[in-house]
């Protein structure tokens, strides 16, 4: 065979491997989400400085334009999950099949690991310390007291609780469930808008800027934990064994982590993901267990039910709160703005391990069940904290000043019986959180892109290692690359609010005809 032959048949099937590695990829929806990533984080390596300040604009206008919207739609779509999981309609089942594809834990395990994410770590020593140190404005009051505690977790449970979970795969669940799996749709967010729209929203450009838009959100909102962590860890790695806190190590660590999360999403949501996700809850539970036992057990019992008390009593007011705009785009509405991110894509991923589960079960575990354990989880990482605090103070604020989010989780680890072993232990928990949520939204992306809920290896491997690779990017240029991502992820969510808004009516009437044709 001459040289030019061989050339043009390695040609040829180097084109085939390229149609079989790109079979079935929606290449709009490709081109556009990883081309506005791409761009951010090439924007950012060039001037970061210009990118913060465009990215701060847009942030500050999102806020005051949609802010009030956002904290409606949650509370509208929590509150409708339950009046559908309370009625008749609770006791349909989704999915398709009669019985459930994965066992009562395992199934607890991936929704609370993939929910929950890295953030629920770190944000769970150093929120209630920031609420303590500077009262939220509805609170107010004095510091340094075990009221200004109380109140810290108060508000701490509301950013983490029923209203958060619900939007993550509550009444979307129940859309995406009936549409995808009994009607033969695609597993894409635009599939959300096709009672609204129908066929119109199903092809087109329309489709494909909706599906762009709720995976930029997304990925903005993992690569920012992933990149958060690698400073974080690398933060704990100098403290703990005087590994060096450099660019090379950060770059280490998620080089590890991509490793950890891709191999994770190639496996599949039967294997890997779940291992993954109940390796995650057993060191959790194993933790909680250990701070319990031999932490403030008796401020931990007594603050989670005083605070939670509070909470269910300032619960219309916290949710509604608007008379301090600067207080709340930087906490409540930054909060929503990063849940509603998520909400398409955790929405799929939820359909995709709820088959057989009724809406009942689902609704309950999401908005109900799952947030009493992260308000639970919440006391007993920050409120020892505070309890540390209140005994001796300076002892975890000291640590924590400039927002410092490892310094408060190792401040609070120290404290406790072989603090040294517990700190290790924690950055380990933390690395797998992130790990759980990278590989869930790994494969959620992944199914976007080919609307499919078993997407091909190859496209998972990619959006895996592109995550980790913009995320690096970011935080060469230090922690400002990461602060813009994180204040984008609000921005991103200004369009994704609009696809979840049609939720609030469409699941409560595809709920009641489910009824109607189950016979219930």
């Amino acid at each position: 065979m001459s040289d030019s032959a061989q050339a043009n048949l390695a040609s040829a099937e180097a084109g085939t491997a390229n149609k079989k590695l790109f079979a079935g990829v929606d290449m709009p929806v490709f081109l556009i989400s990883g081309g506005a990533l791409a761009l951010f984080a090439v924007l950012a390596l060039y001037d970061i400085k210009m990118v913060s300040d465009w990215v701060n604009a847009a942030f500050a206008a999102s806020t005051k334009m949609f802010g009030a919207y956002w904290q409606v739609l949650l509370l509208l779509t929590f509150v409708i999950g339950l009046v559908l999981a309370m009625g008749r309609t609770g006791r349909v089942v989704l999915g398709g099949i009669k019985t459930p594809e994965m066992s009562m834990f395992k199934w607890v395990s991936v929704i609370m690991c993939t929910l929950l994410a890295g953030g629920g770590v770190f944000w769970a020593a150093a929120e209630p310390m920031a609420h303590f140190t500077s009262p939220p404005p509805l609170f107010g009051g004095e510091t340094g007291t075990a009221d200004a505690a109380y109140n810290a977790l108060a508000q701490s449970f509301m950013h983490w609780g029923f209203l958060a979970w619900a939007i993550l795969g509550s009444l979307t669940g129940i859309v995406y469930m009936h549409l995808h799996y009994e009607k033969g749709l695609p597993l894409k967010p635009r599939t959300l808008l096709y009672p609204v729209f129908g066929d119109k929203v199903m092809t087109g450009p329309f489709g494909a800027i909706v599906d762009s838009c709720c995976v930029l959100a997304v990925v903005a909102g993992t690569v920012g934990p992933i990149g958060f962590l690698g400073l974080q860890v690398s933060f704990g790695l100098e403290k703990l064994f005087g590994i060096p806190n450099t660019y090379t190590t950060q770059v280490s660590i998620l080089v590890g982590l991509i490793g950890i999360y891709t191999l994770s999403a190639v496996s599949g949501v039967t294997r890997g993901i779940q291992i993954l996700s109940s390796a995650n809850v057993i060191l959790a539970v194993v933790l909680m267990a250990f701070i319990l036992i031999f932490g403030p057990t008796a401020f931990i019992f007594d603050s989670y039910l005083h605070s939670f008390g509070i909470y269910l009593d300032k619960f219309i007011p916290m949710a509604t709160f608007r008379a301090s705009p600067g207080w709340l785009d930087w906490w409540t509405v930054f909060f929503w703005g990063w849940f509603l991110g998520y909400g398409p894509l955790m929405a799929m991923f939820v359909a995709r391990i709820s088959r057989g589960r009724t809406i009942r079960e689902m609704i309950l575990l999401i908005s109900v069940v799952a947030p009493i354990i992260t308000c639970f989880w919440f006391t007993i990482v920050g409120g020892s904290g505070l309890a540390f605090e209140l005994q001796n103070p300076g002892v975890i604020s000291g640590p924590f000043t400039g927002f410092n989010l490892p310094a408060a989780l190792l401040a609070i680890t120290e404290q406790l019986p072989m603090g040294f072993l517990i700190s290790v232990l924690f950055l380990i928990l933390t690395t797998i959180f992130v790990a759980t949520t990278g590989d869930s939204m790994t494969y959620a992306v992944s199914m976007v892109m080919t609307g499919t809920d078993h997407p091909q290896a190859a496209v998972r491997v990619f959006w895996g290692v592109m995550m980790g690779v913009v995320a690096a990017l970011l935080i060469s240029i230090g922690s400002g690359g990461i602060s813009a991502l994180q204040s984008f992820i609000v921005v991103t969510a200004v369009p994704v609010s609009l696809v979840l808004l049609p939720s609030l009516w469409t699941a409560p009437r595809i709920a009641k005809q489910m009824a109607d044709e189950q016979g219930l």
